[in-house]
């Protein structure tokens, strides 16, 4: 066999490969599609999915009503959905890789809890005197961008590995549930169920505007790792093998963390918190496209899109007119995903 024929051969599988990524993305494409579709059709006026559809084209006979339930009411919480599990997704996606830890996301490094203490706090203290739709997310923000800031801190110094930056973030975590209990604790009853609402996380308080601004920062910020996929891609290989390549490490580890953190802090303040879809959602992408980062971080992008839709559809379903808090249902969902991450290896071995 000559070398072209190998090298031929070699082309050859690496296609057929893509061409399966590709269908795979593809396919969880359409379920994302069906599950935002299954999503507006769920809730108390249950509609069908041919009413959706027709709903949402503008097509065929369709009662003033249902519009008006479809694309006023649902519609936007469905998108909300997408948009916040992508960003969830994609930010849990990225931390896995530049930290080179399975069990790094947004919400185990300590910024969804940041977002919560935030929130909570603001809501203690009145709000501040601004409106609670602009200071509870504003208060959620400062906060979750306070954690990142410790992190960013972290990773400057010289000395520090990837380790100790989890650590650190595992600390925060700690550190900023504890805060939280204190407030609630403090707090009147009253004030204490609105804390416990938001931090179950909820997409019912959804608005346009809020929204868009998510979807803006999501798009943009997606768009921005995806034009780092390759030095990405080297990172997966190991820090030295990177920076053989040309890869300023630190820095791209810093930029992403900035990255992911006003991704997330974003996303969280305006929904709340909600765990595991960012630990979760990379771990489908990886079993199901590899570490290619051109495919890596677009099925995370859509896995958690679909993992949070689904979610959303089971938390108005498990009790026919009652709406379960959507974090719940994720919890419910990652917790066994995150037993079986601990104990895989060990079976393994």
């Amino acid at each position: 066999m000559t070398v072209n024929t190998k090298n031929a051969e070699a082309i050859g599988a690496h296609r057929a490969r893509e061409r399966r990524r590709w269908r795979t993305v593809l396919l969880f494409l359409g379920l994302m599609a069906a599950s935002l579709v299954l999503d507006i059709a769920t809730g108390p006026s249950m509609l069908s999915p041919v009413e959706v559809v027709r709903s949402l084209i503008g097509m065929g006979e369709r009662a003033p009503m249902t519009d008006s339930i479809v694309r006023a009411l649902r519609l936007p919480m469905a998108l909300m959905a997408l948009v916040v599990g992508a960003a969830l997704g994609a930010g849990g996606a990225q931390m896995q890789t530049i930290l080179n830890n399975p069990m790094a996301s947004p919400y185990t490094l300590g910024m969804a809890a940041a977002a919560g203490f935030g929130a909570a706090l603001v809501l203690a203290v009145g709000g501040l005197g601004l409106p609670t739709m602009v200071a509870v997310p504003l208060g959620a923000f400062a906060f979750s961008m306070l954690a990142a800031f410790f992190l960013f801190m972290l990773a400057s110094m010289r000395r520090i590995n990837t380790e100790t930056i989890i650590l650190g973030g595992i600390a925060l975590l700690f550190l900023f549930q504890s805060l939280l209990s204190l407030i609630q604790f403090m707090s009147s009853p009253e004030l204490s169920q609105q804390i416990l609402f938001w931090l179950f996380g909820s997409l019912t308080k959804t608005t346009w505007p809020t929204l868009s601004l998510t979807a803006i920062v999501t798009l943009a910020c997606c768009l921005v790792l995806m034009g780092d996929s390759w030095k990405l891609a080297a990172l997966r290989m190991g820090e030295a093998r990177a920076a053989s390549l040309g890869v300023d490490v630190r820095f791209l580890r810093m930029k992403v963390l900035i990255i992911v953190a006003i991704m997330t802090a974003t996303a969280t303040s305006f929904v709340g918190v909600i765990g595991f879809i960012g630990l979760v959602a990379p771990h489908i992408a990886r079993m199901s496209v590899g570490e290619d980062q051109r495919f890596f971080l677009p099925m995370s992008v859509i896995s958690g899109a679909l993992m949070l839709s689904a979610a959303s559809v089971l938390s108005k379903s498990i009790i026919p007119g009652a709406l379960f808090p959507v974090g719940i249902v994720t919890a419910i969902v990652g917790v066994p995903f995150l037993l079986w991450l601990i104990f895989a290896p060990r079976r393994q071995a």
